[in-house]
């Protein structure tokens, strides 16, 4: 009797994981083919991963654009996440892209927004359809997200910006105390592209370039942030709401990297849900 309860209840588990091993690999095979370390431009950093679902049930591609103060991090600190964006949005196209680093013998700018103009062509020649696009960044990958959408995107082709603690104005008091500002003022951007080191950080600020035409915008700030401060949001919601562009933000209990921990992650992707079809419905038909 003892035997067969014990046959039995292997019997039953075995059945359990071999069943929930068919679930989510099921799972995974419907939600996209992955490409990992796909070459966008002829430098090693211009690489990245893309994920396009089998079965394209929308025509949009979030593009995912990592921080690292524009000279550091890589695009593997946001795969875990973008892999749960997946799950939330396994209809989408996700590209998960590095660009190419400042340094003290290259600018950080035009270089980086050139390049998401880079993986934005690279997706036009492959996809079969004609997307639109959600730029999704973290720090400064939030900075050129939103700069992007606002000064570059002259298709109108940014459907939307999800900015996660990007600064949005480089001028602001509150943001000169980042540890770093000394390397930003020397090598953010390139003074014979944008003009006088005088005016060359409000020149590379999204704020700056907010018009009538921007792209709805979704933010987060963490209330314990000592590197982008919180008053970026107060000045990009002023700077939204003049030119009446719809826009969501929020703040996060934590500190510039704690968004990725829960509940923040959570809220952050269901916010993003919310976000989407919030703007799908004050489209005009």
């Amino acid at each position: 009797m003892k035997n067969g309860i014990l046959i039995s209840g292997i019997l039953l588990l075995l059945c359990f994981t071999v069943c929930r091993q068919k679930s989510t690999d099921s799972a995974n095979s419907s939600l996209s083919t992955g490409k990992t370390d796909v070459s966008y431009g002829p430098e090693s950093d211009q690489r990245m991963d893309l994920y396009i679902p089998q079965k394209t049930t929308r025509k949009e591609v979030f593009i995912i654009i990592h921080g690292g103060g524009w000279r550091g991090g890589r695009r593997s600190q946001l795969t875990l996440f973008t892999h749960r964006l997946m799950e939330k949005f396994p209809g989408h196209v996700f590209a998960n892209m590095d660009y190419r680093l400042a340094s003290t013998s290259r600018f950080a700018l035009p270089n980086q927004t050139d390049d998401i103009q880079r993986v934005i062509d690279y997706l036009e020649k492959t996809l079969p359809f004609k997307p639109n696009y959600i730029l999704l960044g973290n720090s400064a990958g939030g900075h050129l997200s939103m700069l992007y959408a606002y000064r570059y995107d002259r298709g109108k082709k940014v459907k939307a910006v999800v900015n996660i603690v990007g600064p949005a104005d480089l001028g602001d008091p509150g943001f000169k105390s980042y540890d770093d500002y000394a390397f930003l003022e020397n090598y953010l951007a390139d003074p014979k592209v944008y003009g006088n080191r005088e005016s060359l950080m409000n020149t590379v600020s999204p704020v700056y370039w907010v018009t009538q035409t921007s792209s709805p915008t979704l933010s987060f700030y963490g209330t314990e942030d000592t590197v982008v401060p919180v008053s970026q949001m107060k000045i990009l919601d002023s700077s939204l709401q003049r030119y009446h562009i719809y826009h969501e933000s929020y703040t996060f209990n934590g500190n510039h990297v704690e968004w990725q921990n829960e509940p923040n992650a959570s809220l952050l992707i269901t916010k993003t849900e919310l976000f989407l079809r919030n703007i799908s419905k004050t489209k005009t038909p």
